[in-house]
């Protein structure tokens, strides 16, 4: 309609022009170019006068069209608040009964938890006292009655899934400082610094998914010394980065003969932040991992959490070394959920190692930033996965699997088994048949 109307117009225009100028030409004898020119003027002003008009009109309408949406927007502005204002006031009404309920069983959590605490207490008191009259010879106290296993003492929160319920830790929990240190000088220069591997289990399947590479020492009569009897002293006395060296680099022989058999197959190596700050071995370190970057998806380094929070510039650059060859990272000894995955997977941790008592205590969840039973999926938005660690009961695994948790690791499954000897002896055609049957075949018999 609005085309018929301008077609009209011109029209009209252009016959109103023709006349003005016939009427110049034929009544008032005006030459014909002189009568064609203001023909044409008057066809120029009238075609103006007329875009101007329409112009004008539009943007009447369209200024009539804003503020009939602007209204509308408004409106549907306050319908969304109100809207918003009525789901608050269910979701309070919602919230009442459950927060009252979880007040009222807040204090009764603590109680038990504080229980738990006592009877561990009790538990290390008796194992030290135990260990006490074993070192004096003195008959220790009647076996457990059948059915029963003997109460293990706490794994320290230092050194998380290495317990040490090990040969010899009773003997080298009684040497002094200076003893220990001497001890672990020596064992490193004679090379008497062993492989042990705990697995890493699928959940509720128990397939081996990953091992976990610990180390200990071996004193001149063959006794083991666990990592917790001596990881603070080698720290203090500057060896920490040597012995992370030897066990990276056994890690590394460790993890290409788990390769031979099957891809699926991990290693996590612990680290160390003296050595991501030391100049010469870190430096050693890289071009050795920069030359076996092949293993990048099948060796993963771990960090405490204690230590990753303590991470200055030097060591942040170290680990962004290590990811731009494609290592991933793991973090172990976690102590409580005050963290932001999203962080943690921009830093290439790949993994999360939670203590399984951690994830099912009631009392601490409300303390934290991460709701427990959300963790696992709250990780796996990030592509991290969550792992529960020191898992020694059945009904451990049976609570675990109701928060989604994926793997396990614990005595349950299995206790640090050492590497055998000849597996570490490089790869030889007698090196590739130890593998052939299964991954367990690099381990020692418990």
């Amino acid at each position: 309609m609005r085309r018929i109307s301008a077609i009209f117009i011109a029209a009209c225009v252009v016959l109103i022009a023709a006349s003005i100028g016939t009427v110049l030409y034929l009544g008032f004898n005006v030459d014909a170019s002189t009568s064609a020119i203001v023909a044409l003027a008057a066809l120029t002003g009238m075609a103006l006068f007329n875009s101007v008009s329409n112009r004008l009109r539009d943007r009447t309408d369209l200024g009539d069209q804003i503020a009939d949406l602007s209204r509308g927007t408004a409106d549907l502005a306050r319908q969304v608040a109100e809207i918003a204002r009525r789901l608050n006031a269910v979701e309070v009404k919602l919230a009442s009964p459950t927060q009252r309920a979880r007040a009222a069983n807040d204090p009764l959590a603590v109680e038990i938890g504080e229980l738990g605490g006592l009877v561990r207490q009790v538990a290390e008191t008796v194992a030290s006292h135990a260990a006490a009259l074993q070192k004096q010879g003195a008959p220790s106290s009647r076996p457990a009655p059948a059915g029963q296993t003997n109460v293990r003492p706490v794994e320290s929160a230092l050194t998380g899934s290495e317990s040490d319920v090990t040969a010899g830790t009773a003997r080298s929990r009684g040497l002094s400082r200076e003893s220990i240190a001497d001890l672990i000088s020596k064992a490193v220069d004679a090379d008497r610094v062993d492989l042990y591997l705990q697995p890493i289990v699928t959940l509720p399947q128990r397939k081996v998914r990953y091992y976990e590479a610990l180390s200990r020492l071996r004193t001149e009569d063959g006794e083991v010394v666990p990592a917790i009897d001596f990881i603070d002293i080698a720290e203090s006395i500057g060896l920490m980065p040597k012995l992370d060296n030897l066990a990276v680099f056994r890690s590394v022989q460790v993890t290409r003969r788990l390769l031979l058999k099957s891809r699926d197959v991990g290693v996590f190596c612990n680290l160390s932040a003296a050595t991501l700050t030391d100049g010469l071995m870190f430096r050693q370190f890289l071009d050795f991992m920069d030359a076996n970057r092949a293993l990048a998806a099948s060796l993963m380094f771990e960090f405490t959490q204690a230590a990753h929070r303590s991470f200055g510039p030097i060591e942040h650059e170290s680990l962004a070394a290590l990811a731009e060859r494609g290592f991933r990272f793991s973090m172990d000894h976690v102590t409580d959920l005050h963290m932001e995955p999203s962080e943690l997977a921009n830093g290439s941790f790949r993994f999360l190692k939670v203590p399984a008592r951690l994830l099912l205590n009631k009392a601490a969840a409300t303390h934290t930033d991460i709701d427990p039973e959300d963790l696992a999926d709250l990780l796996a938005r990030s592509g991290i996965d969550l792992i529960a660690e020191r898992i020694e009961t059945e009904t451990t695994v049976v609570d675990l699997l109701d928060y989604d948790v994926r793997f396990g690791q614990g005595f349950l499954f299995s206790p640090p088994r050492p590497v055998r000897a000849e597996a570490l002896q490089g790869g030889g055609e007698t090196g590739k048949s130890d593998v052939s049957e299964s991954p367990g075949a690099l381990l020692a018999a418990s």
